[in-house]
């Protein structure tokens, strides 16, 4: 959905509810250089509502590579699995940083199934957790 197609309001709760970062990758908004959008974690297309419980915070890659998923295949199980959903799960269930806190590893066969589906270790992601490093903004707390 585009960016203005949510009222103020509600553009307000979701950013403030996640804290202006990208509910999938973390990547803070302030120092994204494309604006970041609400996400239907349900996408229209397979009858999600845009109401604030299916909303979501997320950087242009994370939303891009989402699409309308709502499940990947988990590479250790071979199984299709939900992909993370940040209403329902809680981010530190099912990612952890890696001893490289640069790449992101995942915890269950969700959040192993998100990082390959939404690409949450690609190169344009690692660029900006390093230069977040430097500056001691990354990992996050």
């Amino acid at each position: 959905m585009s960016r203005n197609s949510h009222s103020h309001e509600l553009r307000q709760l979701v950013e403030t509810r996640a804290v202006s970062r990208c509910e999938y990758c973390l990547t803070p908004m302030e120092i994204s250089t494309q604006p970041f959008e609400i996400e239907h974690i349900i996408p229209l297309s397979k009858k999600g509502l845009s109401t604030p419980e299916n909303l979501a915070l997320s950087c242009r890659g994370c939303n891009s590579h989402k699409y309308n998923k709502t499940e990947a295949v988990d590479n250790i199980s071979d199984k299709k699995v939900p992909i993370y959903n940040p209403r329902a799960d809680q981010w530190k269930t099912h990612f952890a940083w890696d001893r490289n806190p640069l790449y992101l590893k995942g915890l269950t066969p969700t959040g192993r199934a998100t990082i390959q589906a939404l690409k949450l270790n690609r190169a344009q992601l690692i660029s900006v957790r390093r230069i977040l490093q430097q500056i001691h903004m990354h990992p996050p707390r």
